[in-house]
């Protein structure tokens, strides 16, 4: 008896991933639980365990393969019956579930009927809704939606399928379930997410030309990393107005306490890092400035304001630009923001994040000072409204108003994008220089974090 392994929902709003290792083979037997393979999905490489036992009889996917969830990607033979028997039982609970729907639906019908035809007996019946008839297909099964939302759609008994995603990669919602129950259609364009909405108006990506007439080209697929950036990045330019204030700070107290607090850090087997100072720096900037530690929802018109501090630094490693979140900086000291810093930032070069560490972001942090450069203007990344950017620092003559006389002093650079719609330009230079001053004078963290 042959049992079919499907892919399984790895992530919210994730739809497909591409296979990146294979980790058994034919012949091989295997027990419930047992990682699968590999997959690179948003940014993330996760292992994906298999939700039977028994022997591969046929593996369907291929290494740097592109696989949606809900397709099969593994056949077992013998042992595969416990997997089915959950199957049949679960597929026993829905019938059920959709068997008390139609008698629940029936009865609430005939007593419809029964007060419509005591009120007015000439008048006709009520026709049923559109979807009433409706029960949820098997075909949903591969439809990106959580388990709560299938759940709803068997009890509205209305077909996934004919409904319109309006979340991330189309992921469906269950207000976009509600909305198809009430109107029979989905919801209206502008609710919809920007990867499922229609491009503006004169506005088309052209083919690109043949290149291999002038010379020799390679053609190599994009990484999942590559793609999840492309996605983002698009969705964040055409959806955010952006701008960029510019400032300097004074490094040069800020690097005399690291170096003079470097010891207990080490003693914790961390490093304190100007990132990690300065995420205790911003924690205190959004504290003060709640319009950066916000999310703009366009459809109810509301802003979303977070009583919680979490931000995300941006990691290079050899696959792509990487954005862990550090979760509750506010809470946090330095020295233990340096060694979770630390942590995810290996965690990133060696891809062993998990999706849940790049989620749940309210600002971010770039810092290139590393590599070089004098400034860049990094892009928002939503629902964030606001990143900050840091260039490399060097020694520059500072005016000295008190002994008329320039002096040398450790000068870096900060950019701060951000969105234009929550946040306007005086607003967002009162942070940018609040950061900036903090910078100079780090007691201001306890004065106002």
């Amino acid at each position: 008896m042959a049992t079919d392994v499907k892919l399984p929902e790895v992530g919210e709003g994730i739809d497909s991933g591409t296979v990146v290792g294979i980790l058994v083979a034919v012949g091989d037997t295997i027990s419930v639980d047992q990682p699968l393979l590999e997959l690179e999905t948003d940014k993330a490489v996760v292992e994906v365990p298999s939700t039977a036992a028994g022997t591969v009889a046929e593996i369907h996917v291929k290494e740097n393969e592109e696989a949606d969830i809900g397709q099969v990607i593994v056949t077992l033979s013998d042992g595969g019956g416990a997997a089915e028997a959950a199957e049949d039982t679960t597929a026993e609970a829905d019938d059920e579930a959709d068997a008390s729907a139609d008698a629940s639906s029936e009865a609430q019908d005939s007593s419809k009927e029964d007060v419509q035809a005591a009120a007015q007996p000439s008048s006709p019946p009520a026709a049923p809704p559109a979807s009433s008839d409706a029960g949820a297909s098997s075909d949903d099964s591969s439809l990106p939606a959580a388990p709560s939302v299938r759940r709803l759609a068997r009890e509205l008994r209305v077909h996934l399928a004919d409904v319109a995603g309006s979340g991330v990669l189309g992921r469906i919602s269950a207000e976009d379930v509600k909305q198809y129950a009430e109107t029979g259609s989905a919801l209206p364009q502008q609710a919809m997410s920007p990867s499922k909405a229609a491009p503006a108006a004169g506005i088309s990506i052209p083919e690109l030309p043949d290149f291999s007439k002038y010379g020799e080209v390679t053609r190599e697929p994009m990484s999942g990393i590559r793609k999840a950036t492309l996605k983002q990045m698009s969705l964040a330019w055409s959806t955010v107005p952006m701008v960029t204030n510019f400032d300097k700070a004074n490094l040069t107290e800020l690097e005399r306490l690291r170096k003079k607090y470097q010891p207990y850090a080490e003693a914790e087997g961390a490093k304190i890092t100007p990132t990690a100072m300065l995420l205790k720096i911003v924690a205190a900037a959004l504290k003060n400035f709640a319009n950066f530690n916000a999310s703009i929802d366009v459809h109810s018109n509301e802003v979303v304001y977070k009583h919680y501090v979490n931000i995300g630094v941006a990691v290079d490693t050899p696959n792509g630009l990487l954005v862990p979140v550090i979760r509750d900086v506010d809470s946090k000291g330095i020295i233990d923001l340096a060694v979770e810093l630390g942590e995810l930032a290996a965690k990133a070069r060696d891809r062993k994040l998990s999706p849940d560490d790049m989620q749940g972001s309210n600002f971010s942090i770039s810092n290139l000072g590393g590599i070089g450069g004098t400034n860049f203007t990094p892009i928002v990344n939503p629902p964030e409204v606001a990143i900050l950017g840091v260039a490399r620092g060097g020694i520059e003559p500072v005016w000295n108003k008190e002994t008329e006389t320039f002096e040398p002093k450790m000068m870096i650079p900060l950019s701060l994008s951000y969105d234009h719609r929550l946040i306007d330009g005086a607003d967002a230079a009162r942070f940018l220089r609040f950061i900036g001053q903090t910078i100079e004078d780090p007691f201001l963290m306890s004065v106002f974090g």
